[in-house]
């Protein structure tokens, strides 16, 4: 990627949509923060970066990341970059609304495939690709759900093509993860670079820690005036075990690891030197194959034994309910567009990005001619992990991801090479030009979808590379909606 003008006027040559420059220049909206860091020389800007950082790893807020040569996972801190990603308010609406409205039908879809099935039945989504996939749960067949709400909180990531267009990478329903970046990367912005912030009108964010507290209180099985809720963590050596802290301490809920927990007579309840406390409300942070080890996984030591028994009484909800993890599967994702039209009587409003499925023999052999344009990804994984991406891979890689494909096509989705949008970062004071995406996060309560005004921009932090995940050394930066 080629390095910006140090005074970062002028566009950058590069194909690719730039979230700042355009070909006249500076866009716009972005015209005040580039008065402010064309102002900074290059030793200003990488000392100011270097407070950022500091003030991440003064603050504990930290990732665990597995070393694949090591046998112990390294903690650090997410690089955090100093420009922030600026999206004007009449962008941010059709963001708004069309995440809304995709998690109006991904919830509709997951209702329907454990209760009546009409979408398999009138032959919309393949019931093989249901039935037969890891993350449906035949424990939740027929099972109530409080609200009918089984996607308590969801995130979605956009990416932008080079002609500026949003669309959807993929759908995170079952814990995803980083809602506590939004909230420290806005309070380190406003903190330590307040002269850029407090430049522009930014829609507060502060308002989602209640609507995410207010959707989990109004899950409680009962009518209790304050309900007991408890933030169910796999432990201390979790990569987002900050996140899970700083969630429990905001939205005032007990952490607890499944030891902490005992089932008696069919509820749950934290153990504490007073005795036993009944939990109504569980938000829990591990998957489904550990919550309960005489529903799922035998031999998981993370979850509580009658766990899925207390939630089939109705005593206890669990958030999200078990079971979604169906709908972020990135085979199923192909069909949320026909969701939408079909629960809602709605046009898609953020289109997918184009996905072809290796189930389908024409389909198939259209990628294995192209894999070197292809994006080639593993359905159940993520994190970017089980990926293959077509234009930086090696020969044998592409043999290798080719004979996995034609040995299990279900297990495979393959997309056209995205040119995702970049947007200036500064490494050693320098702005560089690296490449986003946005993950948009929305909790659901009831009908209503409350959508984070903003959501955690992820940067590629290696030069060229369209890894953002922060689980393969990607950073974030603050993402400031406008208010006008």
């Amino acid at each position: 990627m080629e390095k910006l003008n140090e005074r970062t006027a002028g566009a950058p040559t590069s194909p690719f949509y730039d979230e700042m420059f355009d070909e006249k220049g500076v866009r716009k909206h972005y015209s005040k923060a580039d008065h402010v860091l064309s102002r900074m020389t290059i030793e200003e800007r990488a000392n100011r970066q270097n407070r950022l950082n500091s003030r991440l790893l003064e603050e504990g807020i930290t990732f665990t990341l597995a070393q694949p040569d090591q046998a112990e996972a390294l903690e650090r801190t997410i690089p955090f970059d100093l420009v922030p990603r600026i999206i004007p308010a009449d962008e941010w609406e059709i963001i708004e609304q069309g995440t809304r409205q995709r998690v109006r039908a991904l919830n509709a879809f997951i209702a329907d495939i454990y209760h009546e099935q009409c979408i398999l039945k009138d032959g919309l989504v393949p019931r093989r690709m249901v039935m037969g996939n890891r993350y449906f749960r035949t424990e939740m067949m027929r099972l109530p759900v409080p609200g009918g709400t089984y996607i308590t909180t969801s995130g979605i990531d956009l990416v932008r093509d080079d002609k500026g267009q949003y669309f959807v990478l993929e759908d995170n329903l079952r814990s995803p993860s980083g809602f506590s970046y939004v909230f420290k990367s806005r309070s380190i912005m406003t903190h330590d670079f307040p002269e850029m912030y407090f430049n522009y009108s930014v829609r507060g964010i502060d308002r989602t820690l209640q609507d995410f507290r207010s959707a989990l209180r109004n899950l409680a099985p009962n009518d209790k005036g304050e309900p007991v809720m408890a933030l169910l963590t796999p432990g201390s050596f979790n990569s987002a075990y900050f996140e899970h802290t700083f969630l429990a301490q905001q939205l005032g809920l007990t952490l607890v690891e499944g030891r902490d927990l005992v089932c008696r007579d069919n509820k749950i309840y934290i153990r504490g030197i007073d005795g036993l406390r009944k939990v109504d409300v569980l938000y829990r942070r591990i998957d489904d194959d550990f919550l309960d080890p005489l529903s799922f996984r035998p031999d998981s030591m993370l979850g509580v034994p009658g766990l899925m028994n207390a939630y089939r009484f109705g005593n206890i909800t669990i958030a999200n309910a078990p079971g979604t993890g169906v709908a972020d599967d990135k085979a199923i994702y192909t069909f949320v567009p026909e969701m939408i039209r079909y629960y809602l009587n709605e046009r898609p409003i953020l289109n997918n990005v184009p996905t072809y499925l290796m189930s389908r023999p024409e389909e198939r052999e259209f990628v294995l001619e192209r894999l070197e344009e292809m994006v080639v990804k593993e359905t159940s994984l993520s994190g970017g992990y089980g990926m293959l991406i077509g234009p930086s891979s090696t020969e044998w890689e592409r043999e290798l991801f080719a004979a996995k494909i034609l040995e299990n096509p279900d297990n495979y989705i393959a997309q056209p090479t995205v040119k995702l949008s970049t947007s200036p970062v500064s490494v050693d004071g320098h702005l560089v030009s690296r490449h986003i995406d946005l993950r948009v996060f929305a909790l659901m309560d009831g009908r209503n979808v409350h959508v984070l005004p903003g959501g955690l921009t992820r940067v590629a932090m290696k030069e060229g590379s369209l890894v953002v995940n922060s689980s393969q050394g990607g950073g974030c930066k603050d993402t400031w909606v406008l208010s006008v």
